[in-house]
């Protein structure tokens, strides 16, 4: 008798492997898909699931249930939706978000929860540096980072008198905080004005009362759109110099167009950057959805490839965190971006280039690789993380 029962657990402990590899794999997606940022949120999703795609519905070898949730831009409601995620829908990976203020609200839930949260987009010093945390990885940037191109590119380029503007939440001042870091000239005025604000008549303004050399932005989404075309309209472009992160970039150029027309960004990337993998994605991504995709799109996409290399390290067995964590800290995936890897901090290093808006033969817009302003760049803050 005691042998039989033996027998069966031995043939359920089998059942019970077999049918959890048979399981999918569970991955939420959290963006802001509401409103007028909605547009970033869509080119995250988007990219994700084009990676699970072109990766024929798997993800390390495991088919794959990806379920979309949209924070609305609101914190609390992000809470409770990454809340459901996790302890509704138990799943493994979380990816999102867009904005830095709702990643500040979903850290917790999502990593204290039992997921490992990817950011795809938002990040910010804070998680870089003492609040780093091991169930947290990034596959965009350090915001401070992208700021930083453009101050490098001022002070490189011999600007002297520069008007900053950002929103007033955390990244807008990362965005300002990476561009002083660089740049030591004049700062004609350091303004922030409230997420979302559509109407810069006031700031714009100001602005021509400074009469700066330049102008530096961070205003994504529909602030974005609005600013640029408000700033054409008062003629500003024609003397001072349009310098910007996340503000002329593939997510607003559709509805900017021509007002975009040569004005500068930084990133970590570009639609143009020359390799066969990201030539490849471009392709795809404007035959699925009929658009240029943006740095949202092809982080997100890079999040995926990141999941599909460690869960093919663990053969599809996700249940140790301690393994799933060193197989991700390993970054054994071919990026879009080229190279590649994590800091200490779990926040890539990697180069970062200057960019500008041009209009493409077939009448598309994108932005473009003008010079690479940093090769193989940290941030500042992994000094400060306890990971070591």
């Amino acid at each position: 008798m005691k042998r039989l029962v033996l027998l069966a657990a031995a043939a359920m402990s089998l059942a019970a492997t077999g049918a959890q590899a048979q399981e999918k794999l569970k991955i939420g997606i959290i963006a802001t898909l509401s409103g007028p940022p909605a547009v970033l949120g869509q080119q995250l999703r988007n990219g994700f699931n084009l990676a699970v795609k072109t990766l024929d519905g798997k993800l390390g070898g495991r088919d794959v249930e990806v379920i979309v949730a949209d924070d609305e831009l609101k914190p609390d409601l992000a809470v409770t939706k990454v809340k459901a995620l996790v302890e509704r829908d138990k799943v493994e990976f979380v990816v999102g978000p867009i904005f830095s203020n709702i990643l500040a609200a979903i850290m917790k839930p999502a990593t204290e929860g039992g997921a490992i949260l990817i950011s795809p987009n938002a990040g910010t010093s804070n998680f870089a540096g003492k609040e780093c945390n091991p169930n947290f990885f990034v596959t965009s940037y350090q915001n401070d980072q992208v700021f930083a191109v453009s101050g490098k590119h001022a002070q490189d380029s011999g600007i002297k008198k520069v008007f900053l503007m950002a929103p007033n939440y955390q990244a807008g001042k990362d965005a300002l905080a990476g561009f002083k870091a660089f740049f030591k000239g004049e700062i004609a005025d350091e303004v922030y004005v409230p997420l979302n604000q559509l109407d810069f008549s006031a700031e714009l303004t100001k602005i021509a009362a400074a009469k700066p050399d330049a102008i530096y932005v961070f205003l994504p989404g529909g602030m974005g759109v609005n600013f640029v075309k408000q700033f054409r309209q008062a003629g500003l472009a024609a003397t001072t110099t349009f310098l910007s992160a996340f503000t002329v970039d593939e997510s607003t150029l559709p509805a900017q167009q021509d007002a975009a027309l040569g004005f500068f960004g930084g990133a970590n990337w570009a639609p143009d950057l020359d390799n066969p993998r990201n030539k490849a994605f471009v392709a795809a991504y404007e035959k699925e959805f009929g658009a240029v995709p943006a740095t949202y799109a092809f982080q997100a996409y890079d999040a995926a490839l990141l999941i599909d290399s460690a869960v093919r390290a663990l053969k599809g067995d996700v249940a140790n965190r301690d393994a799933l964590r060193a197989a991700m800290m390993k970054a054994d995936f071919q990026s879009l971006r080229g190279s590649f890897k994590f800091n200490t901090n779990h926040y890539p290093i990697q180069d970062f280039y200057l960019v500008k808006v041009a209009k493409r033969p077939d009448g598309k817009f994108e932005t473009q690789i003008v010079k690479k302003v940093f090769e193989a760049y940290a941030d500042s803050h992994a000094k400060d993380c306890p990971m070591k």
